[in-house]
């Protein structure tokens, strides 16, 4: 590595320079000198019987199946046997791990199942992806176990939000689909996806014949709309962004842990520790197995890192920097069984996720269909007919985790431990075992994967019985004051419907505002919130960071000054208004007004700035409409739904990834065929697109709600000004639209109001 792949980070050695010649040289005397005429079955991406090893076999899948339906612990028992046997045991890095033999004690001495269940996970798998069948199957067996489900980063239906169907932890992935006021205020945790452990660097793709009305609806797209979810995620940029989206979530549902998923790469130590230092309260490390719903196959293979080494390096770098008592550690990828729970915990883990396991007991078989919509057994599709030949149960998935949490109780009888809490982080309990009969696996060195880190000062002793490094309860988190005086100031509107103004001064130190109050009214209202203007509040200042961020309807915010990054994330159908202050010496159509990434993951709302906007505005705006006078580079990126008026320049790669929704710009210099990305987007005069009245209707509102004596110059000039006019039109949009016309007789307009 050091010599052929400098500066490339080599944690547990590996093979060396005689070993590839060999394996190259056995490669050509198969190709070469075999005279049986057979060719080598393969087998990476489909189980072949002579191929390549897979871990979910015909016998092993059978087997939890057969287990799981007919509530068999000895049939799961011949499953975990094999699924640990040593073919498997030599394709992973615990597998090559065993137990310190220690003096054992009685079962009935360990911790019943019931409390171990509570730490089990599902993972992130989208509805969309999967079927609502599949999805909701999971929810609900997980909120039987007292353990949580995992939304995925594709929304949820709203008719779950409070019942059994609910899950638990709702993905944020910063916003991307649904993430509206009423979907974060049902959850107990929110999940910030940083990046997906199976294929990093790659977003999450749902292929466009997979999104039907009903997940359309739910993502706030259009129906056959193929949705992006790209890798880099646009409001953190810093691990300070990082911390703001945490308070922004925290403001918003005070209830809810915030979590952080990261992935098992070389590094992610360090990045853990700014996590844990930005205040969230669990840190889940993904491991590079799996990749379900929607995955092509060239993601499936050769991406990602062990859960094993990014979860060990996690928990030796925050104990050694003081901060492991602040947070819970979780690990995903392919955990099976309860000795991959035991594991996990020594290595550091104090939560597990499971995935593909519990699909598995649904009835999944491994076809490798999931991107292509065309799963037999109606788990990762959405077609009708497939989908009614789903068979999972909610009691199949509860027998599997009760089945786990027996096998991790017999492991610590065993080992002599009464709790998983007293092995987390026990790296000490675990030893390399010797390997027979593969050359390749006996080059590894695990040692600094099974390192105990302990604090200066700090003996063995200390660390299991004064437990120093255990993460403390979570608690509410606390609400800023201006939050906290907003929500008192609203009381008549929540609870008589009265309707409420104010003004008032902010500073750059208060952030969030509105968000509190928002998911006050999202909680007892839902997504339908109060009536438009019920509560309206008029600031004089500089607002801080995410000003009227995920501001539900009914709430309107107005600033008279400025505001810094994020005005506007997630808006969920207030209306926010900035206007330059009234004694400005600056003109405002030629000034910043607001910083980057406003109206980032908006699914509805209005939001009129009167004055210019940062880089990254309106980034997958998925219904909001906005008003703005010009915006950096990358405006409208990823955008699904919505419009966007520019009355002024717009910077560079305008409308890269937009898939739905319509950007009006005014072009008067004619820059916007060199700014605008046209990979995905058409540009459309507005003579020719139509839509001139919602056009002026839009900017007359502009002037209105906030004096824009750029909006009255060019209302006062319409005609000339409509010469100037580009519409940026999706182009899968536009198909979708002449498809729709086709076959129901309406137009482009109607198909995108219904």
């Amino acid at each position: 590595v050091d010599r052929h792949f400098t500066g490339t980070p080599s944690r547990v050695g590996g093979i060396g320079m005689a070993l590839i010649a060999d394996e190259t040289l056995r490669r050509h005397r198969a190709a070469f000198e075999d005279d049986t005429g057979q060719l080598d079955p393969g087998g990476e991406y489909q189980y072949r019987a002579q191929g390549e090893h897979h871990n979910w076999n015909p016998m092993t899948i059978a087997k939890l199946q057969h287990a799981t339906r007919g509530d068999s612990y000895p049939t799961f028992k011949e499953f975990s046997r094999l699924a640990n046997d040593e073919t498997r045991r030599q394709s992973t890095l615990r597998g090559l791990l065993d137990f310190v033999e220690r003096d054992p004690i009685a079962l009935d001495q360990v911790e019943p199942t019931s409390r171990i269940t509570r730490r089990f996970c599902t993972g992130a798998m989208s509805f969309g992806s999967l079927s609502a069948e599949a999805h909701e199957t999971l929810a609900v067996a997980m909120n039987r176990l007292g353990g949580r489900s995992n939304s995925g980063e594709g929304g949820e239906d709203p008719a779950r939000f409070g019942t059994d169907r609910n899950s638990s932890i709702k993905q944020v992935a910063s916003a991307r689909f649904g993430v509206t006021a009423e979907y974060l205020v049902s959850a107990t945790e929110l999940q910030i996806k940083i990046a997906q452990g199976a294929k990093p660097g790659e977003g999450g793709q749902l292929p466009g014949h997979k999104v039907d009305a009903i997940i359309a609806r739910t993502r706030h797209s259009v129906p056959g709309v193929t949705l992006i979810s790209p890798p880099p995620h646009h409001d953190i940029y810093s691990i300070e962004d990082l911390a703001q989206l945490i308070y922004d979530l925290k403001s918003i549902a005070p209830h809810a842990a915030v979590s952080v998923k990261l992935v098992a790469e070389a590094g992610v130590g360090t990045v853990a520790a700014g996590v844990a230092k930005a205040r969230a309260d669990l840190i889940l490390i993904s491991g590079d197995s799996g990749g379900t719903g929607a995955s092509p196959l060239s993601s499936i293979m050769r991406a990602g890192s062990p859960w094993e080494l990014g979860l060990a390096e996690t928990q030796q770098t925050l104990v050694l920097n003081g901060l492991r008592g602040r947070v819970r550690l979780q690990t995903d990828g392919q955990l099976k069984t309860g000795r991959d729970v035991v594991v996990a915990a020594m290595l550091g883990a104090d939560e597990f996720g499971f995935a593909t396991a519990p699909l598995i007991v649904q009835g999944c078989v491994m076809m490798r269909k999931c991107h292509l919509n065309t799963c037999p057994v109606g788990i990762a599709t959405q077609d009708p007919e497939l989908r009614a030949r789903f068979a999972g149960q909610p009691e199949h998935v509860v027998n599997y985790f009760f089945f786990v949490a027996e096998e991790v109780r017999e492991i610590l009888a065993r080992l002599g431990f009464r709790s998983l809490d007293d092995v987390v982080g026990r790296s000490d309990l675990l030893r390399a075992l010797p390997v027979a009969g593969n050359p390749k696996a006996k080059t590894l060195e695990l040692d600094s994967m099974l390192h105990l880190a302990m604090p200066a000062a700090m003996t063995l002793v200390d660390r299991v019985e004064r437990r120093h490094v255990r993460p403390r309860r979570l608690r509410p988190s606390a609400v800023g004051r201006m939050n906290a005086r907003l929500l008192e100031l609203a009381k008549p509107a929540l609870e008589n419907n009265e309707r409420v103004t104010s003004s008032l001064g902010i500073t750059n130190a208060d952030r969030a505002v509105g968000a509190t109050l928002s998911g006050e009214i999202a909680r007892r209202y839902g997504n339908t919130g109060l009536a438009e203007d019920t509560v309206s509040f008029r600031f004089t200042g500089s607002a801080g960071q995410s000003f009227g961020a995920f501001a539900a309807r009914g709430l309107s915010l107005e600033l008279e000054g400025e505001a810094n990054d994020y005005v506007g994330k997630g808006l969920s159908g207030g209306r926010l208004i900035v206007r330059h202050p009234r004694a400005a010496q600056f003109i405002p159509d030629q000034t910043v007004l607001i910083g980057n990434t406003a109206l980032y993951g908006a699914t509805s709302g209005e939001a009129y700035i009167a004055g210019i906007a940062g880089e990254r505005f309106a980034v997958r705006n998925s219904g909001a409409t906005a008003v703005v006078e010009g915006v950096g580079d990358h405006g409208c990126e990823y955008m699904t739904g919505g419009i966007v008026v520019v009355l002024g320049r717009v910077g560079r790669n305008f409308g890269a990834g937009m898939s739905g929704g319509l950007a009006f710009v005014l072009d008067e210099f004619g820059e916007l065929d060199q700014s605008c990305n046209k990979g995905l987007v058409d540009l459309v005069h507005v003579a020719d697109f139509g839509e001139r009245d919602l056009l002026r209707r839009l900017v007359e509102q502009h002037w209105r709600a906030t004096g824009s004596a750029r909006a009255k110059r060019e209302l006062g000039q319409w005609d000339r000004t409509l010469k100037h006019f580009l519409v940026v039109v999706p182009r899968e949009y536009r198909l979708v639209a002449e498809l729709g016309k086709r076959e129901a007789g309406t137009g482009t307009l109607e198909l995108r109001r219904g």
